[in-house]
């Protein structure tokens, strides 16, 4: 190959190489543009929703004098109060303020009717509605004790609002009624409540608590469901905490209610749950006395060996188990021991007649405990 042929080869691969090599720094500013613009418009994308959020969360006129009335229903959501404070000028943006709400795991939210501003801070109106810092004093209140059945709550409620009480107690457990209410509460208000064996489907889920009321006659359903937003309010961390144990929030109210039962001021309320769970585990029956008066629809200071034999699912000494229901309401201290039992041995318990429990591992510990205490009294 001659010299000239050579070198015009190498002129042709120096000419395609510098081709090759412009090419490529095309290719690579249309990438660095591409990059450039496109980091660019999530710039300002994530910018201009930054901004748009943080407008949202600021006050509507933060120079505003305004007092507005703003009524929150009994049993309204938190889409429902953030519509409603929209409406009335109060927040800028609905979605945002309930967002807002549930990043910040807010709950608790008082029904009644308030006086609030343009003026106010997000933060302010949320406490305002949490602490019921409301315009109208409460027309009355209704206070449900601890342990209270639900033919009792139903007397209660009764009275505070002039009502017959089968009126109140058939509306409570009315079918319709009932499913009205599963619809509305179905984390809460499970099928467990519709079992052939269950006395009353609403028993122990009516928190204990005092509940104010800002008109003068509520109806019923807007006081339970007043009741059952407080029950679903305390009794949701308590299944957060269970979760490994996968406890439902039937068995949590049954468990505690018979805790609450049993338990006197003295009592050891986790060591009372111990007992229970033992026994459980065990294969025993709970033999828990407040079950047989349950079952058969009365109040007695004492338990006769005849009332034992009673013939009902609720009867722990005939079945073994938790029983179909709750037998009562029960408080805050309960819940906790049905979830946190103390770590015992214990398979029995006996109150004295100054309210002092014993606690005992073993049947001849119990009954001689049972002598000591009970029999010869």
């Amino acid at each position: 190959m001659s010299s000239e042929e050579t070198h015009s080869k190498k002129e042709v691969i120096r000419k395609k190489m510098l081709e090759h090599q412009s090419e490529a720094r095309i290719v690579r500013r249309i990438v660095l543009t591409i990059s450039i613009v496109t980091l660019l418009v999530l710039i300002f994308i994530g910018g201009g929703g930054y901004l748009y959020i943080k407008s949202a969360l600021e006050p509507v006129d933060k120079d505003s004098k305004v007092q507005k009335k703003v009524e929150i229903p009994i049993g309204s959501s938190v889409t429902g109060i953030s519509e409603k404070l929209a409406e009335s000028g109060i927040i800028k943006n609905a979605k945002v303020f309930k967002y807002y709400v549930k990043f910040k795991n807010e709950a608790g939210f008082m029904a009644g009717e308030y006086e609030l501003s343009p003026s106010m801070e997000i933060p302010e109106i949320i406490n305002r509605l949490k602490t019921g810092k409301v315009l109208q004093q409460a027309a009355f209140q209704l206070t449900i004790p601890e342990g209270k059945q639900l033919r009792e709550i139903a007397q209660i409620m009764a009275k505070a609002v002039n009502k017959p009480e089968d009126e109140v107690f058939n509306q409570l457990n009315d079918r319709p009624f009932i499913q009205s209410l599963m619809a509305k509460y179905p984390d809460l208000l499970t099928t467990d409540i519709l079992n052939p064996n269950i006395k009353y489907p609403l028993e122990g889920y009516l928190f204990p608590a005092t509940y104010p009321f800002y008109k003068q006659n509520p109806t019923i359903e807007e006081m339970v469901v007043t009741m059952l937003d407080q029950s679903r309010k305390v009794i949701t961390p308590y299944l957060a905490e269970s979760s490994d144990e996968k406890i439902t929030a039937h068995q949590l109210l049954t468990m505690s209610s018979l805790i609450e039962e049993e338990a006197t001021e003295k009592a050891d309320r986790k060591k009372i749950s111990s007992v229970f769970y033992n026994r459980i585990e065990q294969g025993m029956p709970l033999q828990t006395d407040p079950t047989v008066l349950y079952a058969q629809g009365k109040h007695k200071e004492r338990v006769l060996y005849e009332d034992l034999e009673v013939d009902s699912p609720y009867n722990t000494y005939k079945h073994k188990g938790l029983p179909p229901g709750p037998i009562a309401n029960a408080g805050k201290d309960s819940l906790d021991a049905a979830v946190n039992p103390a770590d015992t041995k214990h398979l029995y318990f006996l109150a004295t007649a100054e309210g002092e429990v014993i606690f005992t591992n073993t049947l001849d510990e119990h009954n001689a405990a049972k002598a000591e205490h009970i029999t010869n009294q």
